[in-house]
């Protein structure tokens, strides 16, 4: 299991809002400005520096500042702590999917027996 319920929840928290999670998909394929990040989404360099703050104090992107230039980079890092809790909750819920399945099918069974008994029961002698 992941380790770090507050890094883990600032990950989550920052993947909650699907501009963060263009902005993460846009870095994945290299560097960008802050301004770069907010053109597509048409959104202010203000709001969009937020959601870099957001992104920032989750650990998702690095920003340095070269004057009045922001540049982001994405650390790919904290997603993969994200990735093992999912499949974590993945196989948690799989297994239980599974014995639900199992019980169902049981019981189809049963019951499928039980109408077949039935049925077999009320024919007279020489039908059944």
């Amino acid at each position: 299991m992941v380790e770090g319920a507050p890094a883990l929840d600032a990950v989550f928290h920052a993947l909650a809002h699907d501009a963060r999670r263009d902005m993460l998909r846009r870095l994945a394929a290299g560097e960008l400005t802050v301004g770069e990040l907010a053109a597509p989404l048409q959104m202010s360099l203000a709001a969009a520096s937020k959601h870099v703050k957001v992104l920032e104090q989750a650990g998702l992107v690095r920003r340095t500042v070269t004057g009045r230039r922001h540049l982001c980079r994405l650390r790919p890092g904290p997603l993969s702590d994200a990735a093992a809790w999912l499949r974590f909750a993945e196989r948690f819920w799989d297994e239980r999917l599974d014995s639900l399945q199992d019980v169902l099918e049981q019981a189809t069974a049963l019951d499928e027996e039980a109408q077949h008994a039935v049925r077999h029961r009320s024919l007279p002698d020489d039908q059944a």
